[in-house]
């Protein structure tokens, strides 16, 4: 089996995963997962630094309390703007309440003319990750080609504990996290 070929099974099993953890959430715990800045988020979440985050898409696990406590700490926001599979994604500057369009594979993002930012931190979806942090996303490579060029930036994946895999599959342009934040841990290097 190719390398695509079990990264492409292995996002099949742990979207199912995933979606299975929700299910089995009661309605509390959803409420406070992911609802405070950890203390180590909390120390990079510093006023002036731009975070960028994401709009959650169906059970992926949702920063946007994440993103109003780093506002409150003094921080800006931004999110991804992508136009296709080829193009760079680009972090456009946010602010809950800004308009935001549809854009390819389902996202949510800041209209195009919103002026592009580098952020300090960002907070990347996952589909899977492993305790090298390195992730599995999407599939599409976006965040791997924009976390190799944002150098100083510190990438913290946001996934749920069912999303922990023993290892992944990797590929010369896969890029680690520097951190993972899960519903029930801190995972750093």
């Amino acid at each position: 089996m190719q390398q695509s070929d079990v990264k492409s099974e292995l996002r099949r099993e742990f979207r199912a995963r995933r979606d299975s953890f929700i299910a089995s959430l009661n309605r509390g715990e959803a409420e406070i997962a992911f609802s405070c800045l950890p203390s180590p988020l909390a120390q990079l979440c510093k006023p002036g630094k731009v975070v960028a985050g994401y709009i959650a898409i169906g059970s992926e696990a949702d920063p946007s309390k994440l993103l109003a406590a780093a506002v409150e700490r003094g921080c800006a926001l931004a999110l991804p703007h992508v136009t296709s599979k080829l193009s760079p994604m680009r972090f456009l500057q946010w602010q809950a309440g800004d308009p935001l369009e549809s854009g390819p594979f389902g996202l949510s993002q800041p209209t195009a003319d919103a002026p592009q930012v580098t952020p300090d931190v960002v907070l990347v979806p996952v589909v899977a990750f492993d305790a090298n942090l390195m992730r599995l996303g999407q599939g599409a490579g976006h965040y791997d080609r924009a976390l190799s060029v944002l150098g100083n930036s510190i990438a913290v994946g946001i996934a749920w504990s069912a999303q922990q895999a023993d290892s992944l599959p990797l590929d010369p342009w896969d890029m680690p996290l520097d951190a993972v934040l899960t519903e029930r841990s801190w995972i750093s290097r």
